[in-house]
């Protein structure tokens, strides 16, 4: 009795639900904004092979101390250079068309580090300074924005005047005012100033870097009120 009950209420407010909603058009709107990086972000380090656990543990720590002091060498602060990834692993045989079980012929030991550059001239420097002191290991460059939420901002208002652009050409062209809007979402979590990465160059001295421009892109969707023209 109660679910007929609460099912005749349903249907009858439905009607008036539906007629509380006033006329509405949905539009999406887009922007990008674009700016040249003023960070980078270098990954590099050391990896090493010996035929026990230890000797290539040493080795390797040996070889790190040698980057840590060319990075301290060429000026960048302690708190840019944190350590990324650090691994001591069995290297093992492989063997085609054997029920023998592989064997350890050695172990690989590997310190990398993420180094963050606040002068984007360095970034020559620094890669030949990281080579020039043992670094075999160098993954790539990731440059960004320092000021990326500003950007966000400015390209969420152009976003917004796109749509209302839009929205004014619709209803213009259907004849009908265009009101205020009832409702405004970002389409998706705007990410952070994406990375362009790159493969370090080893063999030229000083290594050349070119850090291109980065550019943000926001979309919003704007369900605006619309209404009957006046005569």
């Amino acid at each position: 009795m109660r679910c007929l009950v609460a099912a005749a209420c349903l249907a009858l407010a439905s009607p008036a639900f539906a007629e509380a909603l006033p006329p509405a058009i949905s539009v999406s709107g887009q922007a990008t904004v674009s700016a040249a990086p003023d960070l980078a972000e270098i990954e590099a380090g050391v990896t090493t092979e010996a035929k026990t656990a230890r000797a290539a543990s040493e080795a390797n720590a040996k070889a790190m101390n040698a980057v840590f002091t060319a990075l301290k060498g060429t000026g960048i602060a302690q708190k840019d250079v944190q350590t990324s990834q650090i691994s001591l692993q069995p290297q093992m045989t492989s063997r085609n068309n054997s029920s023998a079980p592989p064997q350890i012929t050695g172990y690989r030991a590997t310190n990398r580090v993420s180094i963050t550059l606040r002068d984007l001239a360095k970034i020559g420097d620094t890669l030949d300074a990281l080579v020039a002191s043992g670094a075999n290991d160098i993954g790539g460059i990731g440059f960004s924005v320092s000021q990326s939420s500003k950007l966000l901002d400015e390209a969420r208002a152009k976003a917004l005047e796109d749509a209302h652009r839009k929205a004014a050409i619709y209803t213009q062209s259907a004849g009908v005012t265009l009101g205020g809007p009832l409702n405004i979402s970002e389409g998706g979590a705007p990410p952070p100033m994406a990375f362009r990465t790159m493969k370090a160059s080893m063999d030229a001295a000083p290594t050349p870097i070119a850090a291109g421009e980065q550019t943000l892109r926001v979309s919003v969707q704007v369900t605006y009120e619309i209404k009957p023209k006046t005569p």
